[in-house]
C-alpha cells in the first residue's frame, strides 16, 4: 500500500514531466525591505511558480535584492528605489504584494495608523492601476479593512476595477 507521502511525490514528480503548459508570474513586492516586506520577498524568490520578482521600496531596495539574487532559483531579482522607479517596477506583473507601510507603535491610535498608511497605499494603487492594471493585488497594510477599500477606490477612478483582484490579508491568513 502507498502511504500519503509517496502518492504525494508521485504526483508531485509527475507534474513535473507534464505537457501542458505551466503559468509562471512576475511579481511585485511593494515595500520590499520591510519587516513583513524582506521575508515575503524571500518567499516569492523560492516559490517556484515566479520568474520574475521586482522588489521596490523608498530605500535599500537594491542591497534586497542583490541578496535574494544570490539565491539559486527560476526567479530573476531586480530591485527598484524611489517614485521614479515604481512604474517600471510594476510594468508586466501578474501580481502585487503590498506589505508597505509603518507598523502599529505603543501610544499610536487606529486612526494614525490609518492616516499614514492610507496615503502609501493609495500611491502604491494607483500606481497599479495605471501600469499594471490586471494585476492581483494583495494588501497586507495595517489597517486592512480600511486600505483594501482605498485601493478599491483608486482603481475605481482608473476605471479598471474587478473586486476579484484586489483583496486583503492579515496575518491570521499567513
Amino acid at each position: 500500500m502507498f502511504s500519503k507521502l509517496s502518492i504525494n511525490s508521485i504526483g508531485l514528480a509527475s507534474r513535473g514531466f507534464s505537457t501542458s503548459t505551466t503559468n509562471f508570474h512576475k511579481v511585485a513586492v511593494l515595500g520590499a525591505c520591510g519587516g513583513i516586506g524582506q521575508p515575503l520577498s524571500l518567499l516569492m524568490k523560492r516559490n517556484p511558480l515566479v520568474t520574475e520578482l521586482s522588489l521596490y521600496d523608498v530605500a535599500n531596495t537594491p542591497g534586497v535584492a542583490a541578496d535574494l539574487s544570490h539565491i539559486n532559483s527560476r526567479a530573476q531579482v531586480k530591485g527598484y528605489q524611489g517614485d521614479e522607479q515604481l512604474g517600471e517596477a510594476l510594468k508586466g506583473c501578474d501580481i502585487v504584494l503590498i506589505p508597505a507601510g509603518v507598523p502599529r507603535k505603543p501610544g499610536m491610535t487606529r486612526d494614525d495608523l490609518f492616516n499614514t498608511n492610507a496615503s502609501i497605499v493609495a500611491n502604491l494603487a494607483n500606481a497599479c492601476a495605471k501600469h499594471c492594471p490586471k494585476a492581483f493585488l494583495a494588501i497586507i497594510s495595517n489597517p486592512v479593512n480600511s486600505t483594501v477599500p482605498i485601493a478599491s477606490e483608486v482603481f475605481k477612478k482608473h476605471n479598471v476595477y474587478d473586486p476579484k483582484r484586489i483583496f486583503g490579508v492579515t496575518t491570521l491568513e499567513w
